[in-house]
């Protein structure tokens, strides 16, 4: 390269930055003497760099064609005047003068990245292509090149191309984080979530506070199931940057689905009532928690600054009925307004506290109010008959289910309620028919298949049947305490009594005391010969249902087969 080749790309690259004017150094005592009309072209840039920085671009245009005149096969200045026609917008014309430096030196890459930029700039992405995949041949350590490229392949679904761009910017380059993180995505969007993972962490592992690569790899983690695995990536987030509320929220919103709650509401408590949807989080999370009276706290709260906020009524009316404030909460429930979602639902807990203060009819009188004027809605119907279900009016219950028609009839909650109406008026069958009309719905109902298996186990009959759907509702509810009851007292039935006990001593610990499960451990107890564990819980069941007069019998003939006195 020659010296003047040299002096002017020096230059070029001053131009293209736009700094701010600084004495010229001065040159070497020496440096080599140039011709006249070398001089009066490096003259000429010099002051076009001079003009351009002083924001009198078409100063510097003219001075640049001046220089191209006396130069007209430098590559050098035609790039230059290409960078100051795109500064002005003429892109066409930067282009035009980029594909003459081209043609003079093919290989002159700052002409052919430049010419690549503002094609990308013109939305001419494809025309750019060519030029992009020129610089990668010429100079494969320029990265931005290869994501430009790679970035067109994938909007364009060219899913292989992409690939291997990515692969040859990280061969290039592979220390590279951008390549690896782009070479994920680009997996992602492939659909092979396990490949795309591999690489997040790579991207990771070379730049740990990669915060995009972070939020995308603990995303990829949950679409996997690995929530434990995102939980850390998130947590690595907030380290960071512990102020990052979406990172919050979204980890708040994964310990609740491990049913971590308290850790959710430590996290959600740090920040404190940021925001009303935070205390609103917050709220529920006490309410889910048993702590009512925080709740009724944080949502007055609420109420104080957002009055309107119903649904945030709702639930400090459903937390003054946990802890059997009747009056306060039927004060709440009663100002929900009717054209809001939560009306019907208001209503409801509305009559089962009327009952709860001795005036029963008045819940029915007020539910019967709400089916003649919404007789097309299902939810007052389905209340009403819960209420007389809880007034062991089950009859009644039925009567008010098998009056509605049509789709409402047909509707999986009344053939599920109506099911637990004819069970409890002792139509076993009728029940089991109605929970399997659920389940030809709605195959993944929860409740249907542990009512259903639950009722097989309790019957004695079909007891691997009932296996297979508490199988499938454990599946859909893990954390679920009285369908894991279900399921271990099924085994019990089978007389698989190690299962049995897995299964119960799970239950126990999710059901709260429970006197059922806490009987069914005892009997599963006992049948695998774990007497000192039955006896106990026997001896707390005598406790809980002081009526019951079989469970000292149980306690004698665990005690005569352990041998104790």
């Amino acid at each position: 390269m020659t010296k003047k080749c040299l002096t002017l790309l020096l230059l070029l690259s001053i131009i293209s930055a736009c700094a701010t004017p600084r004495a010229s150094e001065p040159l070497p005592a020496s440096a080599p003497a140039v011709s006249t009309a070398e001089s009066r072209t490096m003259s000429l840039f010099a002051q076009a760099r001079l003009r351009s920085v002083e924001g009198d671009l078409d100063g510097a245009l003219t001075l640049l064609n001046q220089a191209m005149e006396a130069d007209p096969a430098s590559p050098f200045l035609h790039t230059a005047a290409a960078q100051i026609y795109l500064q002005q917008n003429r892109s066409e014309e930067a282009l035009a003068h980029c594909q003459v430096a081209i043609r003079i030196d093919p290989k002159f890459v700052q002409a052919q990245l430049l010419a690549g930029n503002i094609l990308v700039t013109m939305q001419r992405e494809k025309e750019a292509i060519p030029y992009f995949q020129k610089v990668m041949e010429l100079d494969p350590t320029k990265e931005e090149v290869y994501l430009h490229v790679a970035i067109f392949y994938l909007k364009s679904f060219e899913y292989e191309q992409a690939v291997n761009t990515l692969k040859a910017m990280v061969k290039a380059s592979p220390e590279s984080p951008l390549g690896y993180y782009y070479l994920a995505k680009t997996y992602d969007q492939m659909k092979l979530p396990r490949e795309a993972l591999s690489y997040y962490k790579k991207a990771v592992e070379l730049k740990p506070d990669f915060e995009q690569a972070l939020i995308e790899m603990g995303i990829s983690q949950e679409t996997q199931g690995l929530i434990g695995d995102a939980i850390e990536s998130y947590k690595s987030l907030l380290e960071m940057n512990p102020s990052n509320l979406n990172v919050i929220q979204h980890l708040a919103q994964l310990y609740i689905q491990q049913r971590e709650l308290d850790a959710a509401l430590v996290l959600l408590q740090q920040q404190g009532g940021t925001t009303l949807e935070n205390s609103r989080k917050i709220g529920l999370l006490l309410l889910e928690l048993e702590r009512y009276e925080e709740a009724v706290s944080t949502f007055q709260e609420i109420l104080k600054v957002e009055p309107a906020a119903h649904q945030v009524r709702f639930y400090l009316g459903t937390a003054f009925e946990e802890m059997d404030e009747v009056d306060p909460a039927i004060a709440e429930f009663s100002l929900i307004p009717r054209e809001t979602p939560y009306y019907l639902d208001a209503v409801g807990h509305l009559a089962y506290l009327y009952k709860e203060k001795g005036d029963p009819e008045k819940g029915v009188a007020l539910l019967k109010e709400e089916i003649r004027r919404l007789p097309a809605r299902v939810e007052p119907h389905l209340h009403l008959a819960g209420l007389y279900e809880s007034m062991e009016r089950f009859q009644d219950g039925i009567g008010v289910l098998k009056a509605m028609e049509g789709k409402l009839q047909a509707d999986p909650r009344v053939i599920f309620r109506l099911g637990i109406l004819y069970d409890k008026t002792g139509q076993k069958e009728l029940s089991v028919a109605m929970m399997k009309r659920v389940l030809a719905a709605t195959p993944d109902d929860a409740q249907a298949l542990n009512y259903l298996g639950y009722t097989y186990a309790e019957m004695g009959v079909n007891l691997e049947e009932a296996l297979s759907y508490l199988k499938k509702a454990v599946a859909l509810k893990p954390g679920d305490g009285f369908i894991l009851d279900s399921l271990g007292w099924t085994y019990y039935k089978l007389k698989r009594y190690a299962e049995a006990v897995n299964q119960l001593e799970l239950a126990a610990e999710l059901s709260d005391e429970d006197a059922t499960v806490i009987g069914h451990l005892a009997d599963a107890y006992c049948a695998s010969r774990s007497f000192k564990k039955a006896i106990p819980l026997y001896k707390k069941l005598q406790k809980l249902e002081p009526e019951r007069t079989d469970l000292a019998e149980k306690i004698r003939r665990c005690r005569q087969e352990s041998g104790e006195k």
